[in-house]
């Protein structure tokens, strides 16, 4: 979706899709939104609630069922889990998600765990090509004049040309790119201190699961500790999205800088960012 400085502003129903590395404000920028008649659609959110929920459910109670006193309740329907993800705690999908390495800390053996990011990828793709009926609702049952589509950072790891050309179909797509390594390091000092699951696409995850395990000197995958690991491949992933993220942004959108968002602070601030975004290509 190309426009115009003034197409944009005349533009009666506008439609956003926010890429970029975890981190860098889409989520922020989305929930601010919000209370300006804006629709936020998270695409983790409705991974979470909708195409991994039974596979989550199904998780917590395998671990569940380990445990005496739950495995009676549970066999008795005496109690139920349910889900409880919100648009800004998505722990229950990344719990799914996992980290790779010892299950004895904590980790998942390397199967499940290819098992599981397949699973991720086929749901963000879902999730993605569900954005043009939640435009819809947003605007025939629940009134919101705008809508914006907070995606996953993992976006441009589907490999799927087909979801790009949908959201830009539906959607002006707004690339929150970092540029100084200022930002950089900040992003990646954050993975670091608090290690997080991550989707990798799966010739990434075979080539630096490689590399890690020679120089480490261990044999398996079940021998790493999970932190370790993904603290070690984080950097190396960021760096790998940063061109997968702008060859998305050249075909289908428009770039700013993360030091631009973080200056969002209302809707007229983000408004404003689009135009000079869009002015900047033309």
């Amino acid at each position: 979706m190309r426009l115009t400085v003034e197409q944009y502003r005349q533009w009666e129903h506008k439609k956003v899709t926010l890429l970029g590395m975890s981190g860098v404000g889409k989520t922020h920028i989305s929930s601010m939104l919000r209370n300006h008649n804006w629709f936020h659609y998270s695409g983790d959110y409705r991974i979470g609630t909708c195409y991994l929920d039974e596979d989550i459910l199904d998780l917590i109670k395998e671990q569940a069922m380990k445990v005496p006193f739950l495995r009676e309740l549970l066999r008795n329907d005496w109690i139920y889990i349910r889900n409880n993800i919100r648009v800004n705690d998505l722990g229950p999908v990344l719990s799914f998600v996992g980290k790779l390495g010892n299950p004895e800390l904590g980790g998942v053996p390397l199967d499940a765990f290819i098992q599981r990011q397949a699973q991720y990828r086929e749901a963000e793709i879902a999730a993605m090509r569900d954005v043009p009926e939640f435009i819809r609702k947003a605007q025939t049952i629940y009134g919101y004049s705008h809508f914006v589509n907070d995606a996953g950072g993992s976006l441009c790891e589907l490999e799927e040309p087909g979801v790009f050309d949908l959201l830009a179909e539906n959607t002006l797509i707004l690339y929150i790119k970092v540029t100084t390594k200022d930002e950089e390091q900040k992003l990646i000092d954050r993975a670091r201190s608090d290690p997080k699951p991550l989707y990798y696409r799966p010739n990434f995850l075979r080539e630096h699961l490689a590399v890690y395990l020679q120089e480490q000197g261990l044999q398996y995958a079940a021998e790493m500790i999970p932190d370790d690991f993904t603290r070690w491949v984080f950097p190396r992933l960021f760096h790998s999205r940063l061109p997968r993220y702008e060859a998305i942004a050249h075909d289908y959108g428009y770039t700013v800088t993360s030091e631009e968002a973080a200056q969002v602070r209302n809707e007229a601030d983000f408004n404003a960012l689009i135009e000079k975004a869009i002015a900047r290509h033309t």
